[in-house]
């Protein structure tokens, strides 16, 4: 049993893309990571290379999987104990090499496995963490209109619309910090590459945007939902969110997934209104070193 890495991707893909496909829910963000490097490049997340790595067991299964876009934290696919320990030792030893932009500063993943990780991380370097972020993943049931359906219609963005898409994503990063700055552009073309983004317009202007993701093994994750303060309390997130999943369906998806935020009540109550239920809880948890 061990942790093999590589920063070659179609190698990854090969070792641990069945694992991966084979529970597309939970693993809904390593696939749509991984569809964005395949598409996008390397360079889709930063200037850094990505790493990959897949834990076989004793007979030779994969039975674990992690992506990792530096600066940002180890992604984790679900996996045993014993797999979260052996990864933290393994990123463990090769932390102690890496430059400190580099470093490992946390790990983003479902739960139980982002908590086995951080347990081991702090056992293996001695680093305290804390849970900086806490996301619910949510799938689509019946879709159920919230409610009176708001004036307007919605279209697909397209590259006219990349300076409105990026100003609201920018503005997207700064209200959840769940957007880097340096990352907007980068979200903006990749989702303009294959029509995944979504106006909602009223008379012609653009009032709200959601974007859904590639179509991985059936699956679609809606995400990158918005609307401008100023325009707010109409119902037009719940109506361009509603429409973007529909599309997805129409478009032969037959799991429409997303994250929202815990912290925030209002998004949460939305989603389930319009038809999300709830699947598990995901953890980003951030390590202090105390030394």
């Amino acid at each position: 049993m061990a942790w093999t890495t590589t920063d070659d991707l179609d190698e990854f893909r090969a070792a641990a893309g069945a694992f991966l496909r084979a529970r597309p829910v939970r693993h809904t963000l390593l696939l749509t990571v991984v569809s964005s490097l395949a598409a996008a490049g390397r360079g889709r997340y930063g200037d850094q290379p990505p790493v990959y790595g897949w834990w076989r067991t004793p007979s030779g299964e994969v039975d674990g999987a992690y992506v990792r876009t530096p600066p940002r934290p180890p992604l984790l696919s679900a996996m045993s104990a014993e797999a979260a320990d052996a990864l933290a030792r393994t990123l463990a030893g090769a932390d102690r090499q890496a430059v400190e932009q580099s470093r490992i500063t946390g790990v983003n993943g479902a739960r139980p496995v982002a908590e086995a990780f951080a347990d081991a991380w702090q056992r293996h370097t001695g680093e305290t963490s804390g849970t900086g972020h806490v996301q619910r993943l949510y799938r689509l049931d019946t879709l159920t209109p919230s409610g009176p359906v708001p004036r307007g219609r919605a279209r697909t963005a397209t590259t006219t619309d990349r300076e409105l898409l990026l100003s609201w994503y920018e503005a997207f990063g700064r209200d959840t910090g769940a957007l880097p700055e340096d990352e907007a552009a980068r979200a903006v073309d990749d989702r303009l590459s294959h029509r995944g983004a979504l106006l909602w317009e009223v008379d012609g202007e653009p009032v709200a945007t959601a974007a859904v993701s590639r179509t991985v093994a059936a699956t679609v994750r809606v995400s990158l939902v918005y609307t401008p303060p100023e325009l707010r309390g109409h119902g037009y997130a719940g109506a361009v969110t509603a429409a973007v999943s529909r599309a997805a369906r129409t478009a032969g998806a037959e799991r429409v997934l997303l994250f929202a935020d815990l912290a925030n009540p209002t998004s949460n109550a939305l989603y389930q209104r319009i038809g999300f239920r709830p699947v598990e809880d995901h953890l980003l948890m951030t390590f202090t070193d105390v030394h």
